[in-house]
């Protein structure tokens, strides 16, 4: 099995503290790591590597949905730009990252100007300290699960 199917299965099974709410394509959660405060996975239902392997209409759908959950992103955590990526050399599962950006995240790294998140060096990007308490996440997810039923 794949990260993103176990992933998936602990929602099914109730166990994933990150997942927020189930689409007709797919599974929200709130991504364990938040230096970009917001950010957000869109877990596609099928275990899809590519987006043409999905037939036309649940990939539409898949799309369509995506862009819904970034717009409830925007709203719940606000920020200047909504980075999308839908990646897959690391888990090849269809899945979206939703990466809310604002002024400054990668000063940290001695970047003052703006630029992709890669910038950031992982090691401080996945580091505990960026991973939500628990009242942190239960607000996060309050805040874009209101946002998702609008």
């Amino acid at each position: 099995m794949c990260l993103i199917c176990d992933r998936i299965e602990m929602i099914k099974n109730g166990t994933n503290p990150y997942f927020i709410k189930e689409l007709e394509t797919g599974y929200v959660v709130i991504g364990d790591f938040q230096h970009f405060y917001g950010y957000t996975l869109f877990l596609c239902k099928e275990h899809k590597t590519e987006l043409s392997q999905l037939n036309k209409t649940y990939r539409d759908k898949f799309l369509s949905e995506m862009a819904d959950v970034a717009a409830a992103v925007e709203r719940a955590f606000p920020c200047e730009k909504m980075n999308y990526e839908l990646l897959g050399m690391g888990d090849g599962h269809l899945h979206w990252h939703l990466n809310p950006r604002r002024a400054g995240d990668l000063e940290e790294n001695g970047y003052n100007e703006k630029g992709p998140i890669w910038w950031y060096p992982l090691d401080k990007m996945y580091d505990k300290s960026n991973r939500p308490s628990d009242i942190e996440l239960d607000e996060m997810k309050k805040k874009l699960l209101e946002e998702l039923e609008k």
